[in-house]
């Protein structure tokens, strides 16, 4: 049951809530007053509203849940259809190194049996062997190489594509902590460092197998106790080294992706704040950041590097000794006549080559600490929490959004120990102009969101048309609200390309009459190249008000019925501040607006003002009633007029 209606008439209520500790932080308390409230269960499914399970190719990726166990088996699980292609590819690598094998034992039997100067008849089956496994090699290399990046490079690309869908469910309400640089290494650094889990772990271990098997086999019909010599050094190698450089490596490889991470957070907030972090005079203080941030990464690479050097001399080491310890007991068998003079170069010849199959092996280990920790980061993106439940069959979009009514509603961010909106109440009708005013930390931006469905309620109704906003889907709700926030994003192109986000297919005069409802068309026309005209980087070649002018204009041609003004003017100087809310009041005349502020300069021409503290309504009514009564919005304004300079 979900309906909190009926729990009146129940005579005991259960709340359960999801098993995973990981998720407790998502789970729904009771309410203060031992009431339960209503609870969002969030599942790690990536389904997009309305497609099918599946659809895509990164349904495997999808399937990967959090209880199936380690982390590392829900990246092998991810490999899906590219199964066979990875198996083809350990075939291929086995081969390949198989092939450098048989090449140093047939070229140390024919070197040993040339030396004897018999027909050269007698050595044509070797030459022709030595050929071919000469030519066997480098072709079954390039073979391994391409099909099993192909097969890895495609995984990559579902995954990827699986990360950005999660996060369009998640943005903006499910990112609200997480910081931009650290968000990248995740999608960039982290979803690539993947691969080296089958190019760098599991198809080098698999060849080592396959391979060091052979070997030993191959040795052992030889020579019984060389082959033991190879099966142990191989066994030293390949499994006693790789877990002592691991181990020297444990600790360094688990900071390192947070390390890059850290790096990462502090070069992009570095570049995309210089100009304000100049004016503040904290450049030198956040390069110094950036430096140390360079020279802890650089550390821990230094000291990973110092365990790959360490398994990579005991590997030698190991296998130098494996050679002397074939030929110790190689040269006994010789003199007892139990092994061919000949054939004395083959066994000693060839854990050379097949020791090939685990030099490598140390450093996969660490590949598999780094993966383990990437995929860790990745998959915590993957398993976040939706703050929005689609319906899985959405209901029929209304024919007009009004009325817009929210009912007793509330909302709450995930891992929050407190409701941001309390039974909030409001009605929107056509043209009906509202504000919403508060100090910081009311509960503005998050009614923001839950009208636009970035946020679902918790408790309470959201009506659109009379239907319920949960049964919609979000798009579609997006199609009635629209938002023009206070960072808004401005693209680095045109101003026409700009606006043309709204409506790809508006025509120059619908462009100009929105600038001009905006209060931007003088601006634009006395630019040399007028609507062509490229705005930079976040719209870098635009003050701030022209900035968010621009953003209005985008709102206004994409013609929402309902248009919700988020902190317009903020970072703005008060003059420009409230001329801009002046003219947004005016741009937006006849419209339904939902203006967030604030300042409370030009709101006397709002219908309604509502007052929001702590996430509760305090007080409501015209701007003028509530003006000239004692309360809070009186209160609010004999601040700001106090703060204004003289």
């Amino acid at each position: 049951m979900h309906r909190p209606a009926l729990l009146s008439v129940a005579d005991r209520v259960v709340t359960l809530r999801p098993p995973e500790a990981g998720n407790r932080a998502d789970a729904a308390p009771d309410a203060e007053d031992g009431r339960p409230v209503e609870a969002l269960a969030q599942g790690p499914s990536l389904v997009a509203p309305g497609e099918p399970d599946g659809a895509g190719e990164a349904a495997d990726l999808r399937d990967t849940a959090p209880g199936q166990g380690h982390v590392l088996a829900r990246v092998r699980e991810a490999a899906g259809a590219q199964r066979g292609k990875l198996g083809l590819a350990l075939l291929l690598g086995s081969l390949a190194v198989g092939s450098a094998v048989g090449l140093m034992a047939v070229s140390g039997w024919l070197i040993s049996r040339a030396s004897e100067q018999p027909p050269v008849l007698y050595l044509m089956m070797a030459v022709t062997a030595t050929r071919a496994f000469g030519i066997g090699r480098a072709v079954f290399r390039y073979a391994e190489r391409l099909v099993s990046h192909d097969a890895v490079l495609r995984m990559l690309a579902e995954l990827r594509v699986a990360v950005y869908r999660r996060l369009e469910r998640v943005a903006p309400a499910g990112l609200r902590t997480t910081r931009r640089g650290d968000l990248l290494s995740r999608l960039v650094a982290d979803v690539d460092a993947l691969q080296d889990y089958w190019l760098r772990w599991l198809l080098p271990v698999g060849t080592a197998v396959v391979v060091g098997c052979a070997a030993v086999g191959f040795t052992g019909l030889l020579l019984p106790e060389a082959g033991a010599v190879l099966a142990a050094g191989l066994l030293v190698a390949g499994v006693g080294v790789p877990l002592v450089s691991g181990a020297c490596a444990r600790h360094v490889e688990r900071r390192l992706a947070p390390a890059r991470a850290e790096l990462a957070t502090r070069v992009t907030d570095l570049l995309t704040g210089t100009a304000e972090l100049t004016v503040a005079g904290a450049l030198p203080a956040r390069s110094r950041q950036v430096r140390e941030a360079d020279g802890t990464l650089t550390r821990i690479a230094s000291r990973s590097a110092t365990a790959t050097a360490l398994g990579g001399g005991l590997s030698a080491l190991v296998c130098g000794l494996t050679v002397v310890g074939a030929a110790l007991v190689a040269l006994p068998a010789v003199h007892d006549g139990r092994l061919a003079g000949v054939t004395l170069a083959v066994v000693v010849l060839t854990p050379l080559a097949a020791f090939e199959a685990v030099t490598g092996l140390p450093l996969a280990v660490q590949y598999r600490r780094r993966v383990k920790r990437s995929a860790e980061r990745v998959y915590e993106v993957l398993d976040a929490p939706v703050p929005v439940r689609e319906p899985a069959t959405p209901a029929a979009a209304p024919g007009s959004p009004f009325p817009l009514d929210l009912r007793g509603l509330s909302a709450r961010y995930a891992g929050a120990s407190r409701n941001a909106l309390e039974s909030v109440d409001l009605t929107l009708v056509a043209g009906r102009r509202v504000a919403v005013v508060g100090p910081s930390g009311s509960g503005k931006s998050t009614l923001a969101q839950v009208l636009l469905r970035f946020l679902d309620a918790r408790a309470g109704t959201y009506r659109i048309g009379g239907v319920d906003a949960c049964e919609l889907d979000g798009d579609t709700v997006r199609t009635f609200v629209g938002l023009c926030a206070q960072d808004a994003h401005v693209f680095d192109s045109s101003i026409r390309e700009n606006l043309r986000l709204a409506r790809t297919g508006a025509t120059d005069g619908e462009l100009r009459d929105a600038l001009a409802r905006a209060r931007l068309l003088d601006w634009a026309d006395s630019l040399p190249t007028g609507l062509d005209t490229l705005v930079g980087e976040h719209g870098a070649r635009l003050s701030g008000g022209q900035r968010q002018r621009l953003a209005l204009a985008r709102a206004l041609l994409a013609d929402f019925p309902v248009l919700v003004l988020d902190e317009p003017a903020e970072h703005l100087d008060l003059a420009t501040a409230d001329a801009l809310t002046a003219d947004l009041l005016t741009a937006t005349r006849g419209r339904t607006t939902v203006l967030i502020t604030h300042r409370l300069e030009g709101l006397d021409t709002v219908d309604e003002v509502v007052v929001l503290d702590a996430g509760r309504v305090v007080q409501r009514g015209a701007y003028a009633d509530l003006a000239g009564v004692d309360g809070p919005l009186r209160r609010m304004l004999e601040r700001e007029r106090r703060s204004v300079p003289a």
